[in-house]
């Protein structure tokens, strides 16, 4: 595809929650960053997949790894949805899909399943095309081991 990001290329930057205390993606610039897009707030496998990232935290936290999870639900669902689940990461909402089309995976309307491993320097480290979301957090972290980028 054309617009397709590749391992290598800038991460486009974008705008994060006010409650983030950062303006955006690339205020985290020195620390390697996961940006997880999904489809929707409280469906099944999002819900899945957003308590595996909260589950495996500690694990991010101590290895200096910042979450970010994407999608094209509003300010107010994001919200909800992080009280309802005690999500200790940010949710950027996406609801003018500018950010799932910068980062390619805007597909039927929503954002598809699709993870980006940002490296210190603020490029693409590694992309997972699909997603399984039940140990996908383990999978994130065994490859920013195996890639070598953590604090």
């Amino acid at each position: 595809m054309e617009n397709e990001l590749r391992i290598g290329d800038k991460a486009p930057d974008f705008e994060l929650p006010s409650s983030s205390g950062r303006g955006k993606l690339s205020d985290f610039r020195g620390k390697v960053v996961v940006v997880y897009f999904y489809p929707k707030d409280f469906t099944p496998g999002c819900t899945t997949e957003a308590c595996n990232f909260r589950d495996n935290f500690d694990d991010f936290r101590k290895r200096g790894i910042e979450v970010v999870g994407v999608s094209t639900d509003s300010e107010n669902s994001h919200k909800k949805f992080v009280e309802k689940y005690e999500l200790p990461f940010f949710l950027a909402p996406d609801s003018s899909k500018e950010i799932s089309e910068k980062y390619n995976v805007l597909g039927m309307g929503t954002a598809k399943r699709v993870t980006f491993i940002i490296d210190k320097e603020g490029k693409v480290a590694y992309i997972f095309p699909k997603v399984s979301p039940k140990d996908h957090a383990k999978e994130v972290l065994d490859k920013i081991r195996d890639l070598g980028i953590s604090s």
